[in-house]
């Protein structure tokens, strides 16, 4: 099911606020999360808004920033605060095995784990082998997917796939995909769609699936329905 399109205000590096279905005056946007100063120094400071989806598009390699920016729904990180998560994380290497070589962004999924302990929130693996009836949505923050994704150059296709990383998050009780290579956030309904969704992308058969969890929720194990 997709939304019709609605009018986005421009924010920085490409990244849009879309209403979801229209716009509510007098909310509060929500505050950040505790532990959010560490690695944000780089950022641009967050502008107030109308209550919206955020939504940042693709740039370089840095669909790990995106997507950990767009599952968070404000602008938390950047290339350079991913870039000092990645020398934290091999501070001896002269050449970072969690990034790119070039410098363009490609993160691994240490670097997105490392970038959620710092705001005291978790990336919790998703067991393939669950059945999705089992998953706890409603204690999931959000989920960062990685998913093979086509190589082009230019308007090229090329017969090769990266690793790409997308975010999916509920905004007023509708899911979205919040790939940052669309044009616009792409409405998945409520948890059936969402759940359609990553039947969809599981079948793929080289999705993983990373829940963005509390720590609370992380330790307890709520994020799973047991019976």
């Amino acid at each position: 099911m997709r939304k019709r399109p609605v009018p986005a205000s421009r924010e920085a590096d490409g990244a849009t606020r879309r209403d979801p279905v229209t716009q509510r005056r007098g909310r509060r946007s929500p505050p950040l999360l505790a532990g959010a100063e560490e690695g944000m120094s780089q950022a641009p400071e967050a502008r107030p808004s109308p209550p919206s989806v955020y939504h940042e598009r693709q740039r370089l390699e840095l669909c790990a920033v995106h997507a950990l920016n767009n599952v968070l729904q404000q602008q938390l990180f950047s290339q350079e605060a991913a870039d000092e998560i990645c020398k934290r994380l091999a501070p001896d290497s002269r050449l970072n095995p969690h990034r790119s070589l070039l410098g363009t962004g490609n993160y691994d999924v240490n670097v997105i784990m490392a970038a959620l302990q710092g705001l005291g929130l978790a990336a919790v693996w998703w067991d393939r082998r669950r059945p999705l009836s089992q998953l706890a949505l409603p204690q999931v923050l959000g989920l960062i997917l990685n998913l093979p994704s086509p190589v082009s150059l230019g308007l090229l296709a090329l017969p090769l796939r990266r690793r790409h990383w997308v975010a999916l998050r509920q905004v007023d009780g509708i899911y979205y995909n919040l790939d940052s290579k669309l044009r616009a956030p792409e409405a998945l309904g409520g948890e059936d769609g969402v759940r359609a969704f990553l039947t969809a992308a599981l079948a793929q058969g080289l999705c993983e699936v990373l829940l963005v969890v509390t720590k609370e929720v992380e330790e307890t194990g709520c994020w799973l329905h047991t019976s």
